[in-house]
């Protein structure tokens, strides 16, 4: 079946991990992407191995692009680039602030000579004068916009496990780039937009801001508790295995005290009355919960759980992910040819019936001198 973005044509000049998977969620929307490396190629290709020999990580978010090599100092690869831009629908960069600019593709000057073309430049701090130049990585900005300070656990700082800041730019660019093709498609004109990764981040911090701005104080580190929900986190059972449940509302308190911890007396206990009294008294709270739970093996606790519809979930290892009902996966073929599975697009399209991807992972400038042939 045809897919929403056949047709289309994407330029990327891109590295690490924002960009190209902002770019991989065009390719696997239909889009054809060319991507333009420097002869030592994209750094994540060197990150790992583990792909069938490519990296995870080049693997994950490369996978059905072409790649061409091109030194954009040099005046004739330079021309080649010009000349594939003439004919791209999206332009994608995350290169350091200006950098391209300085060498003729700055964003603004793409547009007025590709009036239709949409660009999108993916930068770590935005262009404020006092941070553009700053160098800019996942942990580094999950430690500057806060989201390191409210992690972990009460005694440890924790690094989100994986790079949830790159990973969400990049599909927040990728939400732009179609915002930008629908407006395009009312008013004939592309346009330009950009995404920071410390926006992102300082954005989805706007619940903690919140409270530490406007409340009684941002929420502290809580390891696998929830800073403003209780009960609401991991409870270990007498086989030394971790539950997590969740209570949202009072009638789902009063269901676990009463059918799960056979103690329906803490439901009406004025320390435990409502979230707040709960969130306030947390001491008091876990010691009666922990009090319990610790005489369940988890088999019976999560049962109880689930026949008091209370939502509960493992804390998995890999090894139960891997085995998760829920899991679905694709096969990917890595540029050495190997197949290897990975976790399959979350976004199920009607009419499509297979997970798999059989556009493989690009070698370094596999496809140049077909490119340069085509737009040259």
């Amino acid at each position: 079946m045809s897919r929403p973005l056949d047709g289309l044509l994407v330029v990327a000049v891109e590295q690490a991990v924002a960009g190209p998977l902002c770019t991989s969620r065009l390719v696997d929307a239909g889009a054809r992407v060319i991507k333009v490396e420097r002869a030592s190629g994209d750094f994540a290709r060197g990150y790992d191995s583990a792909a069938s020999g490519d990296s995870s990580y080049f693997a994950w978010t490369n996978h059905g692009k072409e790649s061409i090599v091109l030194d954009l100092k040099a005046e004739q690869d330079a021309a080649v680039l010009h000349a594939i831009l003439a004919s791209a629908d999206v332009f994608v960069q995350n290169l350091a602030p200006g950098a391209l600019g300085r060498m003729g593709f700055g964003s603004d000057e793409l547009r007025q000579t590709n009036p239709k073309l949409i660009t999108c430049d993916i930068s770590g701090y935005g262009d404020s004068p006092a941070v553009a130049g700053k160098k800019a990585y996942d942990l580094l900005v999950q430690a500057e916009s806060g989201i390191i300070g409210i992690s972990g656990g009460p005694n440890e700082l924790g690094r989100i496990g994986i790079s949830i800041v790159d990973i969400g730019t990049g599909v927040t660019a990728y939400t732009g780039i179609l915002e930008a093709l629908v407006a395009r498609g009312v008013h004939g004109e592309g346009r330009g937009i950009s995404v920071s990764l410390f926006d992102v981040a300082a954005e989805w911090m706007a619940v903690p801001f919140a409270q530490h701005k406007h409340g009684d104080g941002g929420p502290t580190r809580v390891g696998l508790r929830h800073p403003t929900i209780a009960p609401y986190g991991a409870y270990e059972t007498s086989d030394g295995q971790l539950t997590l449940l969740s209570i949202q509302n009072e009638r789902e308190w009063q269901r676990l005290c009463a059918n799960v911890l056979g103690r329906p007396e803490l439901a009406t206990d004025d320390r435990f009355s409502s979230n707040n009294a709960r969130v306030e008294h947390r001491h008091d709270l876990e010691a009666e919960l922990s009090g319990v739970i610790a005489t369940l093996d988890a088999g019976t606790f999560q049962q109880r759980l689930q026949d008091a519809a209370i939502a509960w979930g493992m804390v998995s290892s890999l090894d139960d992910l891997l085995a998760h009902p829920a899991l679905r996966t694709r096969d990917v073929t890595s540029s050495t040819g190997g197949t290897i599975d990975l976790p399959a697009h979350p976004v199920r399209t009607t009419g499509s019936t297979s997970d798999s991807d059989t556009a493989p992972v690009p070698k370094l400038d596999q496809h140049g001198a077909a490119i340069r042939k085509e737009f040259t």
